[in-house]
């Protein structure tokens, strides 16, 4: 059985998080030009992914999907605080704070992972079984 959403996204995720080590190791190495360009990077994937999820996976996916609108919102509050994560680690980094650097991404670490998890065992997996037919056109927008 085809799973583009769970294969794409979960795909998508593992970039972010390659760049997400690349912060750390900038960080933990104190090379704050190097985690300044690292979050940079870090933090536009990561937005353009969220924006993807907010603007073509999930209003189609309330649509069809009975009870969507729970997760969703779940979903969009974590992209909220995950956004003002990345907005404290870009301060952190600017202000070439180690330990707060180090601090905020420990718990952007952890809120990452579960939030990922989240997403690639239920939503993703709705949106196989329920957006399969939209499925080509809505992850070309992400391409």
């Amino acid at each position: 059985m085809s799973q583009p959403f769970v294969t794409t996204l979960t795909a998508d995720h593992r970039r972010c998080d390659q760049l997400f080590v690349q912060v750390e190791t900038a960080a933990q190495s104190a090379d704050w030009t190097l985690a300044a360009s690292a979050v940079e990077a870090f933090c536009n994937a990561t937005d353009r992914h969220f924006q993807f999820e907010e603007d073509m996976l999930f209003p189609p996916l309330e649509e069809v999907m009975p009870g969507a609108t729970g997760p969703t919102a779940v979903m969009r509050q974590e992209h909220q605080l995950i956004r003002q994560l990345m907005g404290d680690l870009r301060a952190a980094v600017d202000a070439q704070d180690g330990d707060e650097s180090l601090g905020v991404i420990s718990t952007l670490h952890m809120v990452l992972q579960q939030h990922n998890i989240k997403e690639e065992g239920v939503l993703y997996p709705a949106a196989d079984r329920d957006l399969a037919d939209q499925a080509e056109r809505l992850l070309a927008s992400l391409a």
